[in-house]
């Protein structure tokens, strides 16, 4: 049985920085880059960095980043649990909109990164914006770290 070490950093900075992610439909959009040059800019030292997206129609995951067929199948299994139709209540947006909501109740809104100089994701993770919607649109992702 393996034990954990305990280490403690103090929390001496909270900073927070704003994303614009323009989508072209229904995808992911890797933000690992953009968020980890925005890290650059703060020189992080040890802490944690939390990624929120403010709809209510995308979400965000942390997902392989090797495979593309890994996305096209994440995609597919989310469209056969929420496909779209007509017999949603609600669709006042559209037939794709309450297949959007539901998928972002599944994926989630936010994610949590540990930081040690940088972001600390696995050797094949990658940090997505899903979108789940048809059609161009400009989501918002909020950053904040919070460490040494």
């Amino acid at each position: 049985m393996n034990v954990a070490t305990l280490t403690h950093a103090k929390i001496s900075r909270l900073v927070r920085g704003r994303l614009a992610v323009r989508t072209d439909g229904v995808g992911l959009t890797d933000l690992s880059q953009p968020l980890a040059a925005w890290l650059g800019t703060i020189e992080p030292g040890e802490g944690i960095v939390t990624a929120f997206v403010p709809h209510t129609t995308a979400s965000l995951t942390i997902q392989e980043n090797a495979d593309p067929d890994v996305r096209r199948d994440l995609l597919d299994a989310l469209d056969r649990i929420a496909p779209s139709r007509r017999d949603y209540r609600h669709r006042l947006e559209g037939l794709d909109d309450m297949p959007a909501h539901i998928k972002a109740v599944l994926c989630g809104t936010n994610v949590s990164i540990p930081c040690r100089g940088g972001l600390m994701l696995g050797t094949w993770q990658a940090l997505y914006l899903v979108e789940h919607r048809t059609g161009r649109r400009t989501r918002e992702v909020l950053f904040t770290y919070v460490g040494s």
